[in-house]
């Protein structure tokens, strides 16, 4: 009675084992929700993986990674001189690598911590953080006066997609040598493999540590199976009255009620990168649908996306299914598309 995700343990592992192999330099990406997994889990498999240095995406997710994995704990939100940067656990001091991504932001930092381990990220197109060309000489001269500072390399983290990145990387890295930094480690995000090799075979003086997320964790997909139970199945007729809000059945069928609701994320659909014309009148069809309340929902009966008679509930969904489908029956699994990052699992279990 809850909304699961089965995990082919030997066809996940296998899966992470071979990316682990193949991308030297591998900094796993744990943050968020750890993908679905969960930031434990995910902490204990990259011990399990060998790497020496893994990311989270917050300070306050040290306190759950920490203990389950032995390495080095890079913090990809940028340090900040307020907020939970500023209540790190002293004894992590030495494992954890702060993000620098604003030139006045390094005294304070190193007035807290005059050994503080760093990581100088690069202004990039996406224009989210980072140092300018002019902040990078800044920052390389502020890092110079200071002897204690552990310079842990400098970090490009890219846009997804758009084609292929290269070109931007390059631009800056003349940056990065002109700057004559003490340090000769890359941090790079949402390069493919082919772009890695090239970037190596550019700049063989550097390490190149791609940090990488959803391609490690839910690169095969077909490891991965989300499940909700059948919960009630209810016929109605037409104009029969249902639901929170009495809204009134146009046509005869069955109501499914299955597992899964709003605290899980289900329903809780994040805005789309997709910028087609086709994606854009998907967005309006389900505009109008919501209106009568006839919305695609992620759960599958036979193959097909059912319908929700109305908005989700907060941990229990009602869909519509037309008269002549095959009806499940209580206690049934359903097949559900979700999006990992956004959802919570009662449950995960990994064969």
């Amino acid at each position: 009675m809850s909304l699961r995700l089965s995990v082919d343990g030997d066809r996940w592992r296998t899966h992470l084992r071979h990316v682990a192999d193949t991308t030297p330099g591998l900094t796993p990406v744990l943050k968020g929700n750890g993908y679905g997994f969960g930031l434990h889990r995910l902490a204990r498999k990259a011990g399990w993986l060998g790497v020496d240095t893994v990311a989270v995406g917050t300070y306050p997710e040290l306190a759950e990674v920490a203990p389950r994995y032995d390495g080095d704990l890079l913090v990809l939100t940028p340090w900040r001189p307020f907020g939970p940067a500023l209540e790190v656990d002293p004894t992590l001091a030495r494992r954890v690598i702060h993000t620098v991504s604003r030139v006045e932001d390094i005294a304070p930092l190193l007035e807290r911590d005059p050994q503080a381990r760093i990581v100088l990220e690069l202004v990039t197109s996406m224009r989210r953080h980072g140092l300018t060309r002019r902040d990078l000489e800044a920052a390389a001269e502020e890092v110079r006066r200071h002897e204690g500072v552990e310079l842990e390399g400098v970090a490009i983290h890219l846009p997804l997609g758009h084609g292929s990145h290269l070109s931007e990387v390059r631009r800056l890295m003349t940056h990065v040598v002109a700057a004559e930094l003490p340090t000769r480690t890359l941090w790079v995000s949402h390069l493919t493999a082919s772009e890695l090799e090239r970037l190596r075979a550019s700049y063989s003086d550097f390490e190149v540590r791609p940090r990488i997320g959803t391609s490690l964790w839910l690169g095969d997909r077909g490891a991965l199976r989300v499940t909700a139970s059948v919960l009630d199945v209810h016929a109605v007729d037409r104009g029969d009255v249902f639901g929170y809000r009495g809204r009134s059945m146009p046509k005869p069928g069955h109501l499914v009620v299955v597992s899964g609701g709003t605290a899980h994320g289900i329903g809780l659909e994040a805005p789309t990168g997709d910028l087609s014309i086709k994606a854009r009148a998907a967005t309006l069809a389900r505009g109008g649908l919501d209106a009568v309340g006839f919305v695609r929902s992620p759960f599958s009966l036979d193959g097909k996306q059912r319908l929700f008679a109305e908005p989700p509930h907060m941990q229990a969904s009602m869909l519509f299914l037309p008269q002549g489908a095959r009806v499940p029956a209580v206690g049934d699994d359903v097949d559900v598309r979700v999006r990992f990052t956004a959802t919570t699992f009662d449950a995960v279990t990994i064969d």
